[in-house]
């Protein structure tokens, strides 16, 4: 496949993707960012961008180190998805958002809990594996970055304290089964819990 192909497929799946959560209703407004990787460089939803109406010049373009390449401010959030693809050197796309129930996961008390979601199906461990957790701080602060940098363990998938999930996948698709898995298994979990 030549080069330009790949990459205008990569952007398809982006684009694909983050209208699809929107109009399932797994994220609104402009409350969420997602990024894929290409060689060297980092294709991140602008700030302030919509997934419902997400097209190519909403993406900022960065180098691995976070210079910006093409004049586009990227979402603020934009060093987490660096720390995700310098950890990993397989994953190559990184979604997050502030889904309903995975959010509502979130805001719970993990004091000493190494993983998060209390599912009984196996599906998330299966498509997911652990979930991880990132203590409190403002969203797109250092103290945020690097209470994340600080959090990063095995797992690709974690929980920003009363914010919402975050998780990198090999490609933009398999992220997007993964986070579509996360907030049905935190649904799941709540429906128990409230029904217990």
């Amino acid at each position: 496949m030549a080069v330009e192909d790949k990459l205008n497929n990569m952007m398809k799946d982006a684009i694909w993707v983050g209208q699809s959560l929107f109009s399932r209703g797994k994220v609104s407004g402009s409350a969420a960012n997602l990024s894929f990787r290409y060689e060297d460089k980092v294709y991140v939803t602008r700030s302030g961008s919509c997934f419902g109406r997400l097209g190519e010049d909403d993406f900022a373009v960065l180098s691995m180190d976070g210079t910006v390449l093409n004049g586009i401010k990227p979402s603020k959030e934009w060093p987490l998805h660096l720390a995700l693809f310098q950890k990993d050197q397989s994953a190559d796309a990184v979604i997050h958002t502030h889904s309903t129930y995975a959010t509502y996961w979130s805001c719970q008390k993990w004091d000493g809990v190494s993983d998060l979601i209390p599912t009984p199906t196996p599906y998330l461990k299966m498509k997911v594996g652990e979930v991880g957790f990132v203590p409190y701080a403002p969203p797109g602060t250092e103290e945020l970055f690097e209470a994340f940098r600080n959090s990063l363990k095995e797992t690709n998938c974690y929980l920003l304290e009363n914010h919402g999930p975050i998780l990198a996948d090999k490609t933009m698709l398999e992220a997007f089964y993964a986070i579509e898995e996360l907030e049905e298994a935190s649904n799941n979990a709540y429906l128990l819990k409230t029904t217990e």
